[in-house]
């Protein structure tokens, strides 16, 4: 490149030891879930992230959520600047990262050049520089006529797969541009109050009293103004409360437990929900989960909560299979939080709208099947089970529940607010969420 103008040295300067390092950190995290990792196992990676830390940190993360968030744009910027694929995946990345930068942060377009050609340094012996330089440059020049262009391509203008987009128009003919709308941006940070320890107003005054500005979400919820990581959270590292969605908060609430009761939470981890649960009511609960490592967190939640081991069961099984983790002995309420396309919660994981395939959803929608019928096996009679998804997806859904009541005589549906079932949308006040309360007669 040419020598930086005089306006823009100062600049230059002061960006160079942040700005390369976090367009090629992000451009790895971005190759590894292209090539099929989810972003938080890229992220959690030891030798992709593990030289990660503090403000670099938090710069490639802020970086790589938004090139996801995104990637359908820049997907097609690539199409259109580029005669034919560029065969090195990783500078792909790095491009798309640049891409997404430029379009947030205009003002710093010939910073960002620059630092991107900086990073292609350190990639394939530097044989891409110029290449970056010249689709980067390219995209400057014709960014009008681009984005002109975008705005007719569907994935390109709504950042979602066709299919999915296809899906969701289906589904909520009234709300779809509004759901597609939502899941590009940021999502909420919402706590849940550990009424255990100490009220919601009491907390709120906390909150306040730390400068924070929160809006109350149900009994137990308050929703941040702007989020902040936990260690900043006025009594978070003692219990006080938990990061949960508004959304997420419900299933609790709509279980409905009673002190006594046994009570299964069937696909549990990391714990958010069995909390909540163990809070609301002093409960006989086993938490169950197929994945033993994530499992391992819903011990790590209860213990910083302060709740009574004794009050509940942690246990690694599969919920399809009964026979090899129940005792027997009938549970009078369950929670089947059930493996979904996470389509209602896209927005905290950007990645799944890309690595996902139309064909997933009857995958998903097979294993939500097993799931209930064997869990309906266990519930008592007179006894209520709450299917929950994070999806948005009709299939998943009340189509899910349709299916499952025509097979078991013995079901019905409990009604929410005079409606059959619960669709949240995702919104700025909370993700998409989907309930239905089933009573065994």
């Amino acid at each position: 490149m040419n020598s930086s103008p005089p306006h823009v040295a100062a600049q230059l300067a002061h960006t160079s030891a942040t700005l390369a390092p976090a367009l090629s950190g992000a451009a790895k995290i971005i190759t590894a879930v292209l090539t099929g990792r989810t972003l938080d196992a890229a992220l959690a990676d030891p030798i992709l992230a593990g030289e990660l830390s503090g403000t670099l940190r938090a710069a490639v993360m802020d970086l790589a959520y938004a090139t996801l968030r995104s990637f359908g744009r820049g997907d097609f910027f690539l199409a259109q600047l580029m005669t034919k694929p560029i065969a090195d995946v990783h500078i792909r990345c790095l491009l798309l990262v640049a891409l997404a930068r430029l379009e947030a942060r205009p003002e710093q377009a010939y910073v960002i050049v620059d630092q991107a050609v900086t990073a292609a340094a350190g990639i394939a012996a530097g044989n891409y520089k110029g290449l970056v330089n010249g689709v980067l440059r390219n995209f400057l020049r014709q960014k009008d006529s681009l984005l002109t262009r975008a705005k007719i391509n569907l994935a390109a203008h709504w950042q979602h797969p066709d299919w999915w987009i296809t899906r969701v128009k289906k589904d909520h003919p009234p709300h779809w541009q509004a759901i597609l709308a939502a899941n590009n941006t940021h999502p909420p940070m919402t706590l849940r109050v550990n009424c255990r320890r100490v009220t919601s107003a009491d907390f709120s005054d906390q909150l306040n009293a730390a400068g924070l500005q929160a809006h109350a979400e149900g009994s137990v919820g308050w929703r941040l103004e702007k989020p902040l990581p936990v260690a900043q959270i006025p009594g978070f590292a003692q219990g006080l409360c938990s990061v949960q969605d508004a959304g997420a908060q419900r299933a609790a609430q709509l279980l409905d437990v009673s002190a006594g009761q046994r009570v299964l939470d069937a696909c549990a981890a990391p714990g958010g929900k069995a909390a909540h649960l163990l809070e609301s009511a002093d409960i006989h609960l086993l938490a169950l989960d197929s994945d033993p490592v994530r499992t391992a967190r819903i011990a790590e939640n209860v213990s910083r909560l302060g709740l009574k081991a004794d009050n509940i069961v942690i246990r690694t099984g599969d919920a399809a299979l009964p026979g090899t983790w129940w005792d027997g002995q009938p549970f009078d309420r369950i929670l089947a939080d059930v493996p979904c396309s996470a389509s209602g919660v896209v927005r905290r994981h950007p990645d799944a709208k890309w690595l996902r395939r139309a064909t997933d959803i009857e995958g998903f929608v097979r294993t939500q099947a097993r799931i209930i019928d064997a869990l309906w096996q266990t519930l008592a009679p007179g006894g209520k089970m709450l299917y929950a998804t994070c999806s948005v997806f009709n299939a998943e859904n009340d189509a899910q529940v349709a299916a499952f009541i025509s097979r078991h005589s013995n079901a019905r549906r409990l009604p929410m607010n005079a409606a059959p079932f619960m669709q949240l949308l995702p919104t700025a006040d909370h993700d998409g969420f989907f309930y239905a309360l089933l009573q065994k007669i």
